[in-house]
């Protein structure tokens, strides 16, 4: 008698296994927090453009970016995982809840990392990887452990989200130019209320998880909304520098001071009153701050054409003109100057 084939035995994953990994991943990854910071590379990579985009280029800017982004938020998972499962925002992250190891979620975290920034060298440039190398570095090595000893490591977050949309103008352009620059102040100053503001809803939380943000150490929060209003105050002149380095016309800095001073009129009601809601709607109001503003760049951007001279932000032509490789030896002699008499 012949054994029966078990045909419940398959080679393919059980319904839902991959459904369940992929969602695993996209938490490991932090998807939402690298979409928006991919956003922000794209936007720079295509201001920098100036109407002649790449668009092979872009996207494998894109890829690599995301990559990037998903490894060092693996990393930091990695390396925080006792302190995610003490606060109740973060134990069910994968890691915390018993969904990933510590071994895989550093493993899948680096082989990201090293795809990513292997595809921006080969694909982009030099400096575009080598901006995602630091950046990774910056997050895993120095912002992650600051977290539980410094209050400052906002600002060192404020680093971190500075440099993607710097990376974009490195990918486009190949160095970072006053734009690049710009765009990352943009970034930087954005990200200080928009943290705190989150912060402080949390505080409770995070002195669970044994962080020391600003808000955990400022419990009657003075000193935070105060620093939420300061940097909103410097959101509109921030903003405007695009427009005076040529990357976005005056439209743009209208758009631009509106969207500030209604972050800056938020803030100034925090300091009055330092509650969760009024925290909040700071925080809500950063999140639709940042995709109005680079929608503002996007319409109101500055073709080559009508760039600046002194603003246009593309390396000079170092190629000589072919009259000038011609060897002097076969080169027809220049016909003598005719010597005149003086009258």
């Amino acid at each position: 008698m012949t054994a029966k084939p078990n045909t419940d035995m398959t080679d393919t994953p059980p319904p839902g296994a991959l459904r369940r990994w992929l969602g695993i991943y996209c938490d490991l990854s932090k998807a939402r927090l690298s979409a928006m910071v991919v956003a922000t590379t794209a936007v720079g990579f295509v201001i920098s453009s100036r109407g002649q985009i790449d668009w092979l280029t872009l996207l494998f800017t894109v890829i690599g970016t995301t990559l990037a982004a998903a490894c060092a938020n693996a990393l930091n998972q990695q390396r925080e995982v006792a302190r995610d499962a003490r606060m109740i925002r973060t134990r069910n992250r994968p890691l915390p809840a018993g969904r990933l190891s510590g071994a895989h979620a550093l493993i899948v975290g680096a082989v990201w990392g090293v795809i990513g920034i292997a595809l921006l060298y080969r694909l982009a440039n030099p400096l575009t990887a080598g901006l995602a190398a630091a950046n990774i570095a910056i997050y895993v090595l120095l912002y992650t452990p600051a977290k539980s000893r410094s209050t400052l490591n906002t600002l060192i977050g404020a680093v971190v989200g500075a440099i993607p949309p710097m990376m974009g103008c490195a990918a486009a352009t190949g160095h970072i130019g006053a734009i690049g620059w710009a765009l990352g102040a943009v970034l930087f100053v954005w990200q200080v209320p928009h943290f705190l503001a989150l912060a402080w809803m949390y505080r409770e939380d995070y002195r669970r998880g044994g962080f020391r943000m600003l808000p955990v150490v400022d419990p009657e929060g003075r000193l935070t909304s105060r620093v939420v209003c300061m940097y909103c105050l410097l959101l509109s002149p921030t903003a405007v520098m695009l427009t005076l380095v040529g990357g976005a016309g005056w439209l743009y800095a209208f758009g631009s001071i509106v969207l500030g001073v209604w972050m800056l009129y938020l803030a100034a009601q925090l300091v009055q009153q330092r509650t969760d809601l009024r925290a909040r709607r700071v925080f809500l109001a950063s999140l639709v701050y940042l995709p109005l503003l680079m929608g503002l760049m996007l319409i109101d951007q500055i073709p080559a054409d009508a760039a600046p001279n002194r603003f246009v932000n593309q390396q000079p032509s170092i190629r000589a003109h072919p009259a000038d490789m011609t060897d002097a030896s076969t080169r027809p002699p220049s016909p003598p100057k005719r010597l005149e008499s003086p009258t």
